[in-house]
């Protein structure tokens, strides 16, 4: 059994004991405000979800929830702040794809992602999309790969940054197709979707919500979308595992808090953000955004993020990725 896992299923036993004290601060919960820390700026997509989530449980729970964005170092600041805070439910941490793959990415960090921050309640899971210029004449994945195969080392893969989500689902997809793509880093999906354009690179995977404007307008042409099921959002555009079996990659959103919160304070909170959640007027907005909601437990939010943490390292490893 993997180290995380092993480290995540003795620490889900732990938090399930319990303990009577707890529960009484938890049925006081929340008694004054609450802070969710977003390591982005303002803008971002990760604070803009966070935003919608904070609003939603400041009217329903009678304590304003305030984002408070601490940006840098890609959300590892934000989380040190968080693992240091006191365990009372006051101070949560804004989390997602990012964390998962910083814990193989940074190797001095002061904290351990699943050992010091507990899992409280998922957010939102968001989709990729596999993106070629309509100058190329290439209409599915089938016929991309058949075309990259024939011009090893020729064809150019945009990345919006070495260890970013878009990145690594191109990483992945290089190595399942057995495809040898030059990456070419950008800061950022903007300046790479300029290059793809104007036909500088030739593909790229970005997050749905990036490339869709593009999409939409016919500047882009999406070949498959990285979910194992077809997206709402581009409903006819195939999955990549349809042409390339045993292909998946998609990102998530969600909240934690420092390990040692009371456990009845997690499912309390775990409560809410699934109402939230449910609520036909919120996930509408979220899919406003090209991101559906992301319900779950908090053991199986954990479960979920030790299986993603452990799957981007392989692919992190297998790619060499290593930071500057």
């Amino acid at each position: 059994m993997p180290i995380h896992r092993r480290r995540f299923l003795h620490l889900a036993g732990a938090t399930t004991l319990p303990v009577l004290p707890r529960i009484a601060r938890a049925q006081a919960y929340p008694s004054r405000q609450v802070r969710l820390i977003v390591g982005f700026a303002a803008g971002s997509a990760i604070d803009i979800s966070s935003r919608l989530v904070a609003q939603w449980l400041s009217e329903h729970l009678g304590q304003p929830f305030v984002v408070e964005n601490r940006p840098g170092a890609s959300a590892n600041l934000a989380t040190e702040a968080v693992v240091r805070a006191a365990p009372d439910g006051y101070t949560l941490l804004a989390i997602g794809t990012f964390s998962a793959v910083n814990a193989t990415l940074y190797r001095n960090l002061s904290f351990d992602f699943i050992r010091d921050i507990a899992p409280v309640a998922g957010i939102a899971r968001t989709a990729g999309v596999m993106i070629v210029s309509p100058t190329l004449s290439i209409e599915s994945v089938a016929e991309f790969i058949a075309y990259a195969k024939a011009r090893p080392g020729k064809i150019n893969l945009a990345s919006t940054g070495p260890g970013s989500a878009p990145g690594l689902y191109g990483e992945l997809f290089k190595s399942l197709a057995g495809l040898d793509l030059t990456t070419v880093n950008y800061r950022g999906s903007a300046p790479a979707l300029t290059d793809l354009m104007a036909g500088e690179v030739h593909v790229m995977f970005d997050v749905v919500s990036s490339a869709m404007a593009l999409i939409r307008a016919g500047k882009l042409r999406p070949l498959g979308v990285t979910t194992t099921t077809r997206f709402t959002m581009l409903p006819d555009v195939p999955t990549i595992a349809e042409s390339l079996p045993g292909y998946e990659a998609s990102g998530w959103q969600g909240i934690g808090a420092p390990r040692n919160t009371a456990a009845a304070i997690v499912e309390a909170l775990n409560t809410s953000v699934n109402a939230a959640l449910a609520d036909p007027k919120f996930a509408a907005r979220l899919g406003d955004l090209g991101i559906a909601p992301f319900p779950g437990s908090p053991a199986e939010i954990g479960r979920f993020i030790v299986d993603y943490t452990e799957k981007w390292a392989k692919v992190i490893r297998a790619a060499g990725i290593k930071l500057e």
